[in-house]
């Protein structure tokens, strides 16, 4: 089964039409190093040897930058595999769609030297995605998981008809939810100076660029991650996004787990919070055994004025 993925060719796509033209994507992160020796299917022994060499290279970062480096590495240079889509955006509008073609190969010296061969056969205009593919596709990081739109992206392409607004994964009880919460992901980024949880928190950054949305762990992505004030708790904040009760309650301490053992320094504790549309006393009834999880709810309003 394919697996569709959304790839940053540099910052701001910098890279991209060296990439689009030498037929590649890539990654750097300052690791001057062939990988192959570290690669394998398991995520968390390659961080294991890799971060603590990044971190010591870079003795000014964090672990949270150590495991965003290393997790974005592991996932262009082993985890996307042949066969796998990948979409591209070019800077001006438009994705770039390929498919990966060949294992991973260092080029030492070259721009992005962590690379996959790609074959680049279409090209899909922002403008023509859902909103909610918009979004996934303009998520912050490197690399994005977009496999739950393969179907529109099929479509896009003309390989078949287009899906109706439905989910297809077993933990949605309701889509409705699911779309509303993806775009309330992005208003809480953009607003979360204004939120009860900024009072205390900042979603993590480094060099001035916001790394805490969609964070990568070795059980997916985090939906946001963020460092208290005082730098001495991290929390892992997680959106019901219409999933059943026990998949998110499993899914918030299954990151904080991971955050724990591989992010958080010696000094720092890990706080969780689940945001939901509306109350759920299963999530209450969970989280009353765990005492270090929040259960948050949000609300909408909005008016009309007649012009």
């Amino acid at each position: 089964m394919k697996n569709y993925y959304r790839v940053m060719l540099g910052r701001n796509s910098m890279y991209a039409a060296d990439c689009f033209a030498g037929n590649f994507i890539g990654a750097h992160f300052s690791v001057h190093q062939d990988l192959q020796p570290l690669l394998s299917e398991d995520s968390r022994a390659f961080n294991h040897i890799l971060a603590p060499q990044w971190i010591a290279q870079n003795p000014s970062k964090s672990k949270v930058a150590a495991g965003l480096a290393c997790g974005v590495l592991w996932t262009i240079s082993k985890g996307i595999q042949n066969g796998d889509i990948v979409l591209c955006p070019d800077g001006q509008g438009t994705y770039r769609v390929g498919e990966v073609l060949a294992d991973y190969q260092y080029l030492a010296g070259e721009i992005l030297p962590h690379r996959r061969a790609v074959r680049w056969f279409a090209a899909i205009a922002r403008s023509d995605m859902s909103e909610a593919l918009r979004n996934s596709c303009g998520s912050i990081g490197t690399v994005s998981t977009i496999s739950k739109y393969a179907s529109e992206i099929d479509s896009l392409l003309g390989q078949q008809a287009a899906p109706k607004i439905l989910s297809t994964d077993p933990e949605i009880e309701d889509p409705t939810s699911f779309a509303l919460e993806k775009h309330l992901e992005d208003f809480l980024v953009a607003n979360w100076a204004q939120t009860e949880l900024g009072k205390d928190y900042d979603i993590f950054t480094e060099d001035g660029e916001t790394i805490g949305q969609q964070y990568p762990s070795d059980t997916g992505p985090m939906d946001i991650l963020a460092i208290s004030k005082d730098k001495k708790q991290l929390l892992v904040v997680e959106l019901k996004k219409g999933r059943a009760s026990d998949a998110v309650v499993g899914q918030v301490l299954r990151y904080m787990g991971f955050v724990m053992s591989e992010l958080a320094e010696e000094n720092q504790t890990v706080r969780g919070a689940i945001i939901a549309l509306e109350d759920d006393q299963r999530i209450r009834r969970a989280l009353a055994a765990v005492g270090n999880v929040d259960f948050y709810r949000y609300q909408i309003s909005f008016k009309l004025s007649k012009i």
